[in-house]
């Protein structure tokens, strides 16, 4: 499934938030503010996690009238895009990384 989804430095920004507390519901705004993305951003990046099985999402049921606020749309990592994220993320982050260069003595009597 990680091959499911292009993990760019964008996307992964918007995983890592999910992978904060995968348990949490998130709504836009809050993502939003997680990752610094404007909402141009994020919401093409759910709609691919969607659609790839990774992230599922509901409407919350109230009166948006009561609540004074209109309803929010709640997403959450499945599962298996709990497994996915997080084996794509550290795959990222291993290819990111420097190379390490071993340190030799030669040269230094």
């Amino acid at each position: 499934m990680a091959s499911d989804v292009r993990m760019t430095a964008a996307v992964a920004k918007v995983v890592s938030a999910f992978l904060a507390d995968p348990a949490v519901d998130r709504y836009g705004l809050d993502l939003m503010r997680a990752t610094g993305h404007p909402s141009g951003t994020l919401y093409p990046i759910l709609l691919r996690l969607q659609r790839a099985g990774w992230v599922d999402a509901h409407w919350e049921d109230i009166d948006p009238v009561a609540a004074g606020r209109p309803a929010r749309r709640y997403y959450r990592l499945t599962p298996d895009g709990v497994v996915a994220a997080r084996t794509a993320v550290a795959e990222l982050y291993a290819r990111l990384a420097p190379a390490v260069v071993p340190r030799t003595t030669e040269g230094l009597a």
